[in-house]
């Protein structure tokens, strides 16, 4: 009897507790702590998503926690570049792209923009011209390679082999394209915006843009109120556009919902991910080092039943680019299809072979870890949004499209109409900062004046030709029809480090197995192509470092 009384009490206070702890979890996620107001209350006041979980994975992504490891760290230097001192870094998680964006991802890209912006009108002539990766990079002056030049982009027997001939540039403005139908149709997944309405109500005047939304959403859509407040769920979420009391009608960073930007991963990011050293972790520390991406010292696999064959599609040798017929070292004599060959322990493809890729970074020769070895970057060009004069935020518009004219004449678009115009930022907007007090940093801390060998206390150096990296100068000019031509820099100089080269990684089809180590470095001008670069996107993430959130140590 005792036993029973014993256990009821014991119950009772277990079923007591329970409830404070619930009543206290739902005082947590639905009471302000700071004001003690209800929050997403009926009546009003704050709305907020207070039952977030953690970043979506995007499509086509997969998650790298991040973490420290030694960037730079090559055994060899054949080439003697001396670019590549070691450096502990810390990387922060992010996701990347498990393949290498294939022609037919980028096909996708080319088909929307040919239809939103039709290149027979002349305003747009140039968007659709612009994007088009340059076929001719297949071509050898003492090689036969017309095959594919007129097939390998758009056949589709080369449909999910990775896209080549695209520039730096090109590789950015895709990324913002991604980005956009990414998060379009995630509002129209939700319910927010009009069903259908991507594929049939878009127009050059009406597209959409994340960053548009999010900062001036009465502009979205070409201000189109029924896209942006007509979605399948806009009666139960109070947002239809007939709606004349709705509030919070437009999705906000604080919902949760729209994704971060795809870019192009930093040095760091894809060297990290590239050496997956994940799989070589025990507790907390890195048990040896990797060469490739792979484990062991060696290129070719020890499996029994595909022993000697190449973990990677690369270069084997003079006039060896996959081994004899019928026994081929790797498959491939040009690229390969992706998920060709086993991925690295982040689940990613083609980390070392196939093509070589784009990042984001201005090369320099070496990576000042003195000044920072939290994701370090080299490329910061701090911008605005560009404000009217009434006050509102400028979007472009069909007749104000942006464009630039690369050093080949080429001209590209770089900001499309529904996109936000964009300035440098101003000395007013760095006031008494001490982090960052101007727009441009490609070049702090290395090539500015205090780190020229001509640098002079109180000096300053006026000769364009005792600028540390004496690179050329390639400008265009316009002849009297209107037409660009290119003007060559016929001065001498010494360097083809500027502000407009960018870092591109791993070995490629062209290479020799030198270059599949994931540390190798080397650089390239950002508007020009080849035939061996291409690129894989990158996605920052927000929230915890881990997926699982596990707060405690791991074995």
């Amino acid at each position: 009897m005792r036993t029973n009384v014993a256990f009821k009490t014991l119950f009772t206070i277990a079923l007591g507790l329970s409830i404070v702890s619930c009543n206290n979890s739902k005082n947590y996620k639905n009471n302000s702590r700071a004001t003690g107001w209800d929050i997403n209350s009926k009546d009003g006041g704050f709305q907020y998503k207070t039952d977030y979980k953690e970043q979506e994975t995007g499509p086509g992504l997969v998650f790298i926690e991040g973490g420290t490891f030694t960037m730079g760290r090559v055994q060899d230097d054949v080439m003697h570049d001396w670019n590549n001192s070691p450096t502990q870094q810390h990387v922060q998680s992010f996701y990347m792209d498990e393949t290498e964006v294939t022609n037919v991802m980028y096909m996708e890209y080319l088909d929307w923009l040919k239809n939103i912006f039709p290149p027979s009108e002349p305003n747009y002539k140039n968007i659709y011209a612009g994007a088009v990766p340059d076929t001719l990079v297949w071509r050898n002056r003492l090689g036969f390679n017309e095959t594919m030049v007129n097939n390998y982009l758009r056949h589709p027997a080369y449909a999910d082999y990775p896209v080549v001939g695209v520039n730096w540039i090109q590789a950015v403005e895709f990324s913002k394209w991604r980005t956009n139908r990414v998060n379009e149709l995630r509002l129209e997944e939700e319910g927010y915006t009009k069903e259908g309405a991507r594929y049939s109500d878009v127009s050059a005047g009406s597209t959409f843009d994340t960053e548009t939304y999010l900062n001036a959403p009465t502009q979205a859509y070409g201000g189109n109120d029924e896209i942006t407040r007509g979605g399948k769920n806009a009666d139960k979420l109070g947002t239809s556009s007939d709606s004349t009391d709705a509030k919070n009608i437009y999705i906000q960073r604080k919902d949760g919902v729209l994704l971060p930007e795809y870019r192009l991963p930093t040095e760091a990011e894809w060297e990290y991910a590239a050496l997956g050293l994940v799989g070589i972790r025990n507790y907390n520390a890195y048990r040896g080092r990797k060469k490739y991406p792979w484990d062991g010292q060696y290129t070719r696999s020890g499996d029994v039943k595909k022993q000697g064959d190449q973990l990677a599609n690369f270069k084997q040798g003079e006039g060896d680019y996959g081994g004899i017929a019928g026994w081929s070292d790797d498959g491939a004599d040009i690229t390969a299809e992706v998920k060709s060959y086993e991925p690295n322990d982040y689940g990613l493809y083609d980390m070392a072979g196939n093509v070589s890729e784009w990042v984001a970074d201005v090369y320099r020769p070496i990576v000042d870890d003195e000044f920072n070895d939290f994701n370090y970057y080299r490329g910061n060009v701090y911008t605005k949004n560009a404000i009217n004069e009434d006050g509102t935020i400028k979007v472009v518009t069909p007749e104000n499209v942006q464009y630039d004219t690369l050093s080949s004449g080429r001209i590209v678009a770089r900001a499309l109409p529904g996109e936000i115009a964009q300035e440098p930022i101003s000395e007013m907007d760095t006031y008494l900062r001490t982090n960052f007090n101007e727009s441009d940093n490609r070049n702090y801390r290395d090539g500015d004046k205090s780190s020229s060998r001509y640098y002079e206390p109180f000096a300053e150096i006026s000769s364009d030709s005792k600028r540390m990296y004496n690179s050329p100068q390639f400008v265009t000019d316009t002849d009297s029809i209107g037409n660009v031509k290119p003007k060559y820099d016929a001065s001498k100089r010494t360097t083809l480090v500027s502000d407009e080269v960018r870092v591109y990684k791993g070995g490629s089809w062209r290479d020799r197995a030198y270059w599949l180590d994931p540390a190798q470095r080397r650089y390239f001008p950002q508007d020009m192509a080849t035939d061996y670069i291409g690129f894989r996107n990158a996605m920052s993430r927000v929230g915890s470092k881990s997926k699982d959130n596990n707060k405690t140590a791991r074995n």
